[in-house]
């Protein structure tokens, strides 16, 4: 579509008299004009002389000839900008969607299911993210973790408490329409322009609850403390989910369509679902946090530190002698390294910082990637045993959700380390010295020595022996992938797996757009 800005029309104006200003802008005729809709509308009343001054999206029947020959800057090929853009027109359904899962592919699916008339029914195993926020800071404070309400589940998602990183690897004109969305609802206007986006934890509390609220304003309703726990099919078709919840137990709630968004650490899912869906395994990748501190990462990258510039950042990749890859992932300027655990008796990492990005250290994930034939067994879930397997080793290294750590120069000659140089922790729950090949497969362990060698070529100090290594990082992106045709339908027809659980996803830009898509299909079975 194009945009045509700068449309003036008197207060009070017909459809007619639109229409006609639409044709005399474009200088073309009506039959030229596929169809058009109103994005943006502003009231001038500068010297008393009222007048409506409209921006239009417009499809013509030869967009790309038109544009090739217009002279009016006023006239220009604009991406979509809001979900409203998106959303088809007479859509009729009689039964309410549900949405499984309140990550970013959930809220975006719910979202557009709300906008466009259809007063979804959301469902959340965690809490809402004001009081999931008094958990989390509960389980660094006391070490007494809650297995339906932490880093990995509550309303957000796992990306809340993160980064809150906006770029992503993936083409889709949708981007934008989830950037906008964001400002929309409380982030930064600078992310729609910005090269690298990101919203940061903080912000990201606040767009979340945003977003939810207007999803009940617009007739849909959100529930938390509520877990998927069945599926009814009858005939391949979808009839009813099995929601358990925290005051009414469990309830069965009638539906044709489920969105099924349920993030990549639903372990308790993945298994109920193996007995209803085709599901496969999905390589993914492990590794550890490093920790070094931003001025210095702003000197590698600058050449100072400091004044006007923002924290560094970096990207890393390489291949080894191997054949494996290992890259750096989530990188976190002024940032924090976070427990990430949702079971008992396990460690996981994860990187967090606020949108100011002014901690003392930097950090990011170094992964090496690991293939089904790594796992070590035949079943779907086997790559959920093998993050167990390295989570629980983690933990067994000090029997506490202390995270075991050591410093790159000893990692390197294969010692426990025995003091901190100039990088210290960041981890809350505290740390515990410790080799860590004891938590790691001996090939990733090899695989990130050599790449850390290598990486310093690229970005000077990268090698540091102070550079502090902890782990494991080890939830990436999901171990499985819940098959679907074309139509966005699992096995179960109206049951659409999405996002990065359902392995379709890898951020929370990537999650988010596929939310919308899910959605778009679902809307496209009902249009009348």
């Amino acid at each position: 579509m194009i945009r045509l800005n700068q449309l003036k029309l008197p207060v009070g104006y017909t459809d007619i008299q639109l229409d006609n200003a639409v044709y005399s802008a474009l200088r073309l005729k009506a039959c030229d004009v596929k169809s058009y809709k109103i994005i943006k509308r502003s009231l001038d009343s500068r010297n008393k002389q009222l007048k409506y001054v409209l921006s239009v999206a417009v499809e013509l029947k030869n967009e790309r000839a038109y544009l090739s020959k217009n002279k009016n800057a006023d006239i220009y090929n604009s991406p979509v900008c809001t979900i409203e853009e998106l959303l088809p027109d007479n859509v009729k359904c009689d039964v309410r969607p549900v949405v499984i899962g309140t990550g970013p592919a959930g809220l975006f699916a719910g979202l557009t299911l709300a906008k466009a008339g259809l007063k979804p029914l959301v469902f959340e195993r965690g809490k809402r993210v004001e009081d999931r926020r008094a958990k989390i800071d509960e389980f660094e404070r006391t070490g007494i973790l809650d297995t339906e309400c932490n880093v990995q589940f509550g309303e957000g998602g796992a990306g809340t408490f993160s980064d809150g990183k906006l770029n992503t690897g993936i083409g889709s004109d949708k981007i934008n329409v989830v950037l906008h969305e964001f400002v929309r609802y409380g982030a930064p206007a600078q992310i729609v322009y910005e090269a690298k986006p990101h919203v940061g934890t903080d912000n990201l509390v606040k767009v979340v609850r945003n977003m939810r609220e207007d999803i009940i304003k617009l007739g849909g309703e959100v529930y938390f403390d509520a877990k998927l726990v069945g599926i009814k099919s009858v005939d391949g078709t979808l009839k009813s989910v099995d929601i358990q919840t925290a005051d009414r137990g469990l309830i069965g709630i009638d539906c044709k369509d489920c969105i099924l968004a349920v993030g990549h650490s639903a372990r308790d899912t993945f298994e109920m679902l193996t007995r209803k869906i085709a599901m496969v395994q999905k390589p993914f990748s492990v590794g550890v946090r490093i920790e070094h501190l931003q001025k210095n990462t702003d000197i590698a990258q600058y050449g100072v530190s400091g004044g006007k510039l923002p924290p560094a950042d970096y990207k890393l990749a390489c291949h080894l002698d191997s054949g494996r890859s290992c890259y750096t992932f989530c990188m976190c300027p002024g940032g924090y390294v976070m427990p990430a655990t949702s079971e008992e008796n396990a460690v996981v990492t994860n990187g967090m910082s606020y949108f100011a990005r002014d901690g003392v250290n930097s950090n990011s994930a170094l992964l090496v990637g690991v293939e089904p034939s790594d796992f070590g067994g035949q079943g779907v879930l086997a790559g959920v045993e093998f993050q167990r397997k390295y989570e629980r080793l983690a933990y067994s290294l000090s029997s506490s959700y202390k995270a075991p750590c050591q410093r790159y120069g000893d990692f390197k000659e294969g010692r426990v380390s025995t003091s901190f140089g100039e990088v210290k922790p960041t981890y809350p729950l505290g740390t515990v010295f410790a080799d860590l090949r004891e938590c790691l497969p001996a090939y990733v362990a090899d695989s990130i020595k050599q790449a850390i060698g290598i990486f310093d070529n690229k970005l000077k100090g990268f090698a540091h022996p102070d550079a502090l290594l902890t782990g494991v990082e080890s939830r990436s992106s999901s171990p499985v992938k819940m098959l679907r045709d074309d139509k966005g339908d699992s096995d179960i027809k109206g049951l659409m797996p999405c996002g990065e659980g359902a392995g379709y996803a890898g951020g929370i830009t990537s999650a988010a757009v596929d939310g919308i898509n899910c959605a778009l299909r679902l809307l496209g079975k009902y249009i009348r």
